[in-house]
């Protein structure tokens, strides 16, 4: 009995130190930055390939990545629009190589989710060490997006896809006021200009 009993203990002190030792997550929700047009460095890690390069979204609809390794896809840049892709290598346009079609596949994970996204003000997910995580599903598989404080992207997961891609200096772009008044400014001068000369001739 005592030694039935001794069992019983152990078991629930294994069990409590695990539930300790597993991350604390609880329910929250963020505001959607996701829509906003930005650039980030990427790093693909798929099955046994290894990827760097840099993701971009300039518009709804319209994504690009570039790659610098490996030998392979350096040079290389998808562009993702309106559900079709195109490749180019050095301002030539071809056809999607063959080494860039299971990443072109992942990276089309990776826009559906944030497309998917797109219509909510709101973001609902667990915030777990430091990140706000997104869990959901698509056609390819389940996914997580996790977002840091700033509510920018930083990592997109697939487990059964063996996928991963972590986003590092991500950067909003976003029109600045100044370098829009500066050619606004620069134009009228120009008019200007012209219909002074023209007023001379």
């Amino acid at each position: 009995m005592k030694r039935f009993l001794a069992s019983v203990l152990a078991a629930v002190c294994v069990l409590s130190a695990a539930s300790c030792d597993s991350p604390v997550k609880s329910q929250s929700s963020r505001q959607n930055k996701l829509g906003v047009p930005f650039t980030a460095k990427m790093s693909v890690s798929l099955d046994k390939l290894n990827a760097e390069g840099s993701f971009t979204r300039t518009a709804d609809n319209c994504w690009e990545a570039e790659f610098d390794s490996p030998n392979t896809l350096s040079g290389v840049k998808l562009t993702f629009t309106d559900n079709t892709v195109s490749a180019s290598y050095k301002g030539l346009d071809f056809s999607v190589p063959k080494s860039a079609v299971p990443v072109k596949a992942m990276l089309n994970n990776l826009i559906e989710a944030i497309d998917a996204l797109d219509d909510n003000e709101e973001l609902e997910g667990t915030e777990s060490d430091g990140l706000f995580r997104i869990d959901g599903s698509l056609d390819g598989g389940a996914y997580t997006l996790s977002l840091d404080k700033e509510g920018c992207i930083s990592t997109f997961e697939m487990p059964n896809n063996l996928l991963k891609i972590a986003f590092s200096e991500v950067s909003f772009n976003t029109p600045s006021p100044a370098v829009t008044s500066t050619v606004t400014e620069t134009a009228s001068t120009e008019v200007t200009t012209t219909e002074a000369a023209t007023s001379e001739e």
